[in-house]
């Protein structure tokens, strides 16, 4: 038999298919504390969660036989993928469960901000005033919906939109141009066209670096005056400082907000507006999705438990023992290589081809899988790891291949990594000299050596005098520290290709000046 707990309440529907099983023993412990739960766990085979349980290093510990960790629900943040996977435990996630929930969840804020609902509900119902005229609200027909962020979500809430008679436009620089014109919205290259436009902008990104304050006062400024904001994806997609701002200053008609920057959130200062109408994180809060969730985690558990499959694992790892150190760095090379590639070139990339010389041949399909991890990573929702990586990239459009480099090198080992984007192509080389260097050596025919970690300006130029001390000004300026600086020259070209290490990240408007530096060609940002 083999043990599943289940930490907190499921749906009755995932119940019924653990307890029907004839190989499970079920033992359902959502009652008890927190604090004698790991007790209960010693020989379990598997626990099913939420995140009311904190499965952690020390949790772990009480968990001897432990083999599966189902998550009923999208985040993980309640479980320590690091401790598990040293422990050899599969984490599984439900990641689209909640997609119709959060979906519609979206769809209610826009409409209550639009018409004020849940005030004439309150005025109605309890200060028993009748009074139409204070509530005249506007159609969301004819209106433009920005939508930032085309995935599972995003792209659901824009052919609702649509049903309604809504112009909608996107941008998401991730995904193939394709994915939003063939349902008929309008995609967008740059962010501030879309918050130029839109009357109402809502967005569905994940939490990243790059996203984090990614709307601040700044893109505030940008939009329309007496623009809908709507934010049911993460908290800290949008300055909240900024949005009390825009709120008090007029420029933002409404705001509809489900998450926030830290929760929970009972008493947040941006609910002093009646104008704001926020709920406490409900976007996966239906009946139907919690039966979906529930139902989907225990087939998954009970499918790993048995060996028939790892759906949604979110950090199996290969074998190690299979793998030389020497394959272990390229692994990480690669990954770092792609992760580079889709922030520099900062658009859907549609192809990549991974060329492999040396010993390392043998890793060439791992190879392969751990770039199209570093270049999905940075733009979707979700945990991607090298077993979910070709059904993510399949889902996108991105077509990853591995080959033997044909080429001539002076390398022993050799990783050459070409991607593809909007009919235009990058082509990055990398290797590791002993002992542990990994390090890229070239870039579109460009030769240097410099490590993938880190903040780094990428800078071409023409190749004359006094260009690189301008852009040290610049950085100095700023007091921006640079840590390395490295310079590579392509033969004939009159152009030269530098790759600057600084202490912390820049932002756009430093970017903008070196940009405008005399003899500059492009500049672009990458962290690591």
């Amino acid at each position: 038999m083999l043990k599943v707990v289940v930490c907190d309440n499921i749906s009755q529907s995932g119940i019924e298919i653990l307890k029907n099983d004839p190989d499970i023993e079920l033992d359902i412990k959502s009652s008890v504390s927190k604090d004698e739960l790991p007790n209960y766990l010693s020989d379990a085979d598997a626990i099913i969660t939420r995140s009311a349980t904190s499965v952690d290093d020390a949790f772990l510990s009480k968990c001897g036989k432990l083999k599966v960790i189902g998550r009923a629900g999208v985040g993980v943040d309640n479980v320590d993928l690091s401790a598990a996977s040293k422990r050899g435990i599969v984490v599984l996630n439900m990641p689209t469960g909640n997609t119709l929930a959060a979906t519609e969840h979206t769809m209610t804020h826009i409409m209550n901000c639009l018409r004020f609902l849940p005030n004439a509900n309150y005025e109605l119902k309890y200060k028993h005033i009748w009074n139409r005229k204070k509530w005249m609200g506007i159609e969301l027909a004819g209106k433009t919906l920005g939508i930032i962020g085309m995935g599972r979500i995003g792209s659901r809430v824009a052919v609702r939109a649509m049903s309604f008679d809504a112009n909608v436009v996107v941008y998401d620089p991730y995904i193939k141009k394709e994915k939003a014109t063939d349902i008929g919205v309008k995609i967008v290259d740059k962010l501030d066209e879309l918050l130029q436009v839109s009357d109402i902008i809502t967005i569905h990104t994940p939490k990243t670096d790059e996203t984090y304050n990614m709307i601040g006062e700044k893109e505030i400024d940008m939009m329309k005056d007496g623009v809908t904001l709507i934010n049911c994806a993460r908290g800290g997609l949008y300055n909240e400082k900024a949005l009390y701002k825009g709120l008090k200053s007029g420029k933002i008609r409404a705001l509809g907000i489900d998450v926030f920057e830290n929760e929970p959130q009972p008493n947040h200062f941006l609910q002093e507006f009646d104008n704001v109408f926020v709920t406490p994180h409900l976007g996966a809060n239906s009946f139907e999705s919690q039966i979906r969730v529930g139902t989907q985690i225990a087939k998954s558990v009970v499918d790993a438990l048995k060996g028939r499959g790892y759906t949604n694992a979110v950090n199996i790892t290969m074998a190690e023992e299979e793998i030389s150190h020497l394959g272990k760095q390229f692994l990480g090379l690669a990954e770092r290589m792609g992760s580079f590639l889709s922030q520099y070139v900062n658009k859907f990339i549609s192809k990549a081809k991974i060329y492999v010389h040396g010993d390392i041949e043998k890793y060439a399909d791992a190879l392969a899988l751990f770039t199209s991890v570093g270049i999905l990573k940075n733009s979707i929702d979700e945990h991607v790891n090298y077993v979910n990586a070709p059904y993510i990239a399949k889902e996108r459009g991105l077509e990853v291949q591995s080959k033997i480099y044909q080429g001539t090198t002076e390398f022993k080992n050799y990783l050459l990594i070409e991607a593809i984007y909007e009919g235009e192509k990058i082509s990055i080389g990398g290797t590791v000299f002993e002992p542990n260097k990994a390090r890229i050596v070239f870039m579109n025919g460009f030769d240097m050596e410099i490590e993938l970690t880190g903040n780094i300006i990428v800078f071409q130029n023409h190749d004359k005098p006094g260009i690189i001390g301008m852009v040290g000004a610049v950085l100095g300026e700023n007091k921006i520290n640079i840590a390395d600086f490295r310079l590579g020259r392509r033969e004939g070209s009159g152009e030269a290709l530098s790759f600057i290490k600084v202490d912390e990240e820049v932002d756009d408007k430093i970017l903008d000046k070196i940009l405008h530096i005399d003899g500059a060609i492009k500049v672009n940002k990458v962290k690591l």
